[in-house]
């Protein structure tokens, strides 16, 4: 972060939002004489706010749809697996409990261990569309080659390699969204990419309703034709993904004017959390940078926060089939039930994110979400054990469940992003946060124990706790936010440069006394 820009601005301050939503003309004339050149100034200021818009739905258009059918098919490949288990898969492979639930857990194992590693690389691409396409070709190889596993060990092979191909992209998709977009307008963004997690719940039961009906064709079991089709068909979406996935505004004169390139690269340089390492680029591994994400307080509590999703929503969204199917329900209808929920899910997380970046406020549209979710899986702990006989209301706590779940991540990731100041620092540090609220994947893979059915105290019982851990942590990031920035108003911008060079000021990005958290 450059000092002399923050030392007269707050770049995620509410007011920023309110005053000009493109984010820049408020900016404009904080920005000193060396940070841009006059005529650049008067260029973002006098930029008509009409221009502004259609730029903007440009982007939109051309990327938050595609990000949104990759990341449909990204969760549909992970998630089938609990959609085969009641078409057989188990009984099949002769898969015990613990087998099963290994299979599910191994995915999230290279899935935390390479989505630091995949920011860093993409980060030094120049056209991200190639390294995102390779990716998704690769995971949808994989997803095909389970159509064929023949035991336990196939398919813990397959799953292993399936997180290791898809880790990358989630967080390059966050990273990709922070390039083109500015912090207040980045939640609304992932939230729509991010509803696709919650749509393919929804579309991964109705796809696997048909696919199923494949029964015997070619000598294959219904379940193994969900895997094959659906892999095929993430392998064709990697393939679209190379030629139709935007880069930078330098390389798109295909669609964007002279004039609208130049105001979207000159808006990036005038946010301030953005321009920390603008002016010094790394040609290898930053070490000092890696010690700072590494070593980095608010990363570690956005992890608790990304828990309160991961561990509940992986544990249901493998388990929300056999749940519907207690309810006595066939395998055909429950495969149908799991529709609703996650719909409400995926407009839940929309909705929350159009009010959070409206009010560019993030901590209530986590923390009540969480609460809704504590409220469903305590429904669920009391009601579960007979749950033929309370069918109302667990499929109510279900779809309260999914209202709760979907807005946290997004949120959270928003929350991120706005808060790491400096291009590498924030690669790393949405991969390496991501890579750690992942690691709740794990948990949620064991959490529903299947000879506890329907009651499931263990797979209620931690979710349960993991949201209260959430809401915790949600109130402490908010009230440490607080209290740093009020601490760092205190002192005035000439004690903070009579105490601190200007490259030091630089070199501690978010951790200036001149940087003031996004709340």
């Amino acid at each position: 972060m450059t000092a002399k820009v923050s030392t007269d601005i707050e770049p995620n301050s509410s007011q920023a939002s309110m005053d000009d939503k493109s984010g820049v003309a408020c900016h404009v004339d904080a920005l000193q004489s060396d940070d841009i050149s006059e005529e650049d100034r008067a260029f973002l200021r006098n930029f008509p706010a009409d221009k502004k818009k259609k730029v903007l739905r440009k982007i939109d258009v051309r990327l938050i749809p595609l990000l949104t059918l990759l990341y449909l098919f990204a969760f549909i490949d992970r998630a089938n697996i609990g959609n085969a288990k009641i078409e057989g898969l188990t009984e099949d492979l002769k898969l015990t409990d613990d087998q099963y639930n290994t299979c599910l857990s191994i995915f999230f194992v290279p899935y935390v261990l390479f989505e630091v590693p995949s920011n860093y690389v993409l980060n030094k691409f120049r056209r991200p569309s190639r390294y995102m396409g390779a990716i998704i070709v690769a995971w949808g190889t994989v997803m095909t080659m389970a159509g064929v596993v023949k035991n336990f060990q196939g398919l813990f092979a397959v799953r292993f390699f399936l997180g290791m191909t898809e880790s990358g992209f989630f967080p390059g998709a966050v990273l990709i969204i922070s390039k083109w977009y500015l912090p207040y307008e980045t939640q609304t963004r992932i939230a729509l990419f991010y509803t696709a997690s919650a749509l393919a719940g929804a579309l991964s039961g109705l796809l696997a309703f048909g696919i199923a009906q494949m029964d015997g064709i070619g000598g294959l079991a219904g379940w193994r034709w969900i895997f094959l089709l659906e892999g095929i068909a993430t392998v064709s979406a990697g393939v679209l993904c190379f030629f139709t996935m935007i880069d930078s505004p330098s390389l798109s004169s295909n669609w964007l004017t002279p004039e609208e390139i130049r105001y979207l690269e000159l808006r990036q340089q005038a946010e301030p959390s953005r321009r920390a390492t603008a002016a010094r680029k790394s040609k290898g591994l930053n070490v000092k940078v890696l010690r700072a994400v590494v070593s980095d307080w608010q990363i570690y509590l956005q992890a608790l926060i990304y828990w309160s999703n991961t561990v509940p929503n992986n544990g249901l969204k493998f388990t929300m089939p056999q749940i519907m199917k207690n309810m006595g329900f066939t395998s055909s209808n429950a495969q149908l039930l799991t529709l609703p929920p996650y719909i409400l899910g995926a407009l839940s997380a929309y909705v929350s994110a159009v009010f959070a970046d409206r009010f560019n406020w993030r901590m209530p549209f986590i923390a009540v979400p969480q609460t809704l979710v504590v409220i469903a899986m305590a429904i669920l702990a009391a009601k579960a054990d007979d749950i033929k006989n309370n069918i109302p209301a667990c499929y109510f706590a279900v779809s309260l469940a999914c209202l709760g779940l979907y807005p946290i991540n997004p949120g959270g990731n928003a929350w991120t992003v706005n808060n790491l100041a400096g291009a590498s620092k924030r690669a790393m540090g949405i991969a390496y946060m991501i890579a750690l609220g992942n690691a709740g994947g794990v948990v949620g893979s064991y959490i529903y124990i299947d000879k506890e059915k329907p009651k499931y105290p263990t797979g209620f019982g931690a979710s349960m706790g993991f949201a209260g851990l959430g809401i915790i942590a949600c109130l402490i990031l908010e009230g440490s936010y607080k209290w740093l920035n009020a601490k760092r108003a205190k002192m005035s911008k000439d004690e903070v440069h009579a105490k601190y060079t200007e490259e030091e000021l630089d070199s501690m990005g978010d951790r200036s006394p001149l940087f003031r958290y996004g709340l």
